[in-house]
């Protein structure tokens, strides 16, 4: 049963999920000519939109009061400040990259006096609402967050880092794994609905090959966890050979520069991010999954009518779904048929020169501490505190960090030794 993916997707071989490229790569429909149109777009920063937005608000007691009352001079006067005000606002630019803009903040005290002439409003958007609106949050956000907030701030404020010649091998390393079990197909998709019905797809496809074969890799993921929306991709499920009652084990592999192993904080974040999938994985198969929310966050027409090659690659791998609301209703019935994760994770070290295993690292799963793990991220991530630099004996992650010469942490690092993984 193949796979499929956005954009040109890749649709996976009978033995294999699907993949879904990210949304950034997926490309509109061509014509009958088989061109695709270009038509061009304005983006307009969350910083600029807090600023329309702040702008309507202003205005909108114009619209709501009747005419003679909003024609009267001290009306008229105050909208037109706040107007004024929110011009100038517009102006102005953010640098490029602050350590104290974890939250965009925008002072609308003038506008218009909209309740109460002694209330101050201010538009704040925080770090989910500004980067991750209608996207939901990676897990490896996740795990960025507890490695280290500055920099997970630094990253989305400046743009990510180059990626290191450590980084690329351990990504090669994670393709050559994938294509051990999965082919790719490319599919065009024509909307996001077509997107999301490739990456439903690609779950259920992945979920027969575990239960068939008893393994699989490259699994997407998405749930609604600590009330937030999470996407995911988990390396490889096992489900345990000679086992009636067996539970799938979640498993990642970590490429390491080093013939060495990681320090206890990469460990940790390691176990963290398997724990969010065991996590996500859960909601799902106890059917946690509230369908209105999410296709009113992540803006999707359930009786959106699916591609031509999508409904046919649905098809072909047993079953028709015309909308998205039929791709997830099959996705459900599948998530309904699987068994919890294992209790027991598993973390693979692989030294990058020759794949040799440096060592594996098996450990239970724990409720409490993932929650609470998820929980203070999000608690920078929605704005209700600012982002920490991390420990003062953490410090030595300093040394890799593209941004340590802005990051006034480093300047108390420890002495350096190399620690790096993919």
């Amino acid at each position: 049963m193949p796979r499929l993916a956005a954009h040109s997707p890749e649709m996976t071989e009978p033995r294999s999920p699907i993949n879904t490229p990210p949304e950034e790569e997926v490309q509109t429909s061509q014509n009958p000519n088989n061109i695709v149109s270009e038509i061009p777009l304005e983006i307009i920063s969350e910083e600029e939109m807090a600023i329309i937005e702040a702008a309507f608000a202003a205005t909108r007691s114009l619209v709501k009061s009747p005419l003679r009352a909003s024609l009267s001079p001290a009306h008229v006067q105050n909208n037109f400040r706040s107007i004024q005000s929110i011009t100038l606002l517009s102006k102005r630019s953010l640098s490029s990259c602050s350590s104290q803009s974890d939250s965009l903040v925008v002072d609308v005290e003038d506008s218009g006096r909209l309740m109460s002439s002694q209330k101050r409003y201010r538009v704040v958007a925080s770090l989910l609402s500004r980067y991750r609106r209608k996207r939901g949050l990676a897990v490896t956000e996740i795990t960025a967050t507890e490695w280290c907030e500055k920099k997970m701030e630094y990253t989305l404020l400046c743009g990510k880092p180059e990626k290191t010649k450590a980084m690329k091998a351990g990504s090669s390393r994670h393709e050559a794994l994938e294509e051990e079990v999965i082919k790719k197909v490319k599919v065009r998709v024509d909307s996001a609905e077509d997107v999301w019905a490739l990456k439903f797809l690609n779950f259920i496809v992945g979920a027969n090959q575990l239960l068939f074969d008893g393994l699989t890799r490259e699994l997407p993921l998405v749930g609604f966890a600590e009330g937030v929306w999470m996407v995911g991709v988990i390396d490889e499920i096992r489900m345990p050979e000679g086992q009636s009652d067996a539970y799938p084990m979640l498993v990642d592999t970590k490429t390491r520069a080093e013939a060495s192993l990681p320090r206890e904080p990469q460990r940790r974040n390691g176990r963290l991010q398997l724990m969010c999938y065991k996590h996500l994985w859960d909601s799902l198969v106890a059917d946690d999954f509230p369908s209105g929310q999410f296709f009113e966050f992540f803006s999707l027409n359930p009786n959106h009518v699916l591609s031509a090659q999508v409904r046919e690659s649905t098809a072909k791998c047993g079953f028709a779904a015309e909308t998205l609301t039929d791709m997830l209703r099959y996705s459900r019935n599948t998530w309904c048929m699987l068994p919890p994760a294992h209790e027991k994770l598993l973390l693979r070290y692989e030294f990058q020169a020759d794949q040799s295993l440096l060592g594996e690292d098996q450990f239970e799963y724990d409720t409490d501490w993932v929650k609470g793990q998820i929980k203070c991220s999000l608690e920078v991530w929605r704005g209700d505190r600012e982002a920490s630099y991390t420990p003062e004996d953490e410090r030595w992650k300093c040394w890799s960090c593209k941004f340590a010469s802005e990051c006034p942490a480093s300047n108390s690092c420890s002495p350096r030794r190399k620690d790096t993984e993919a």
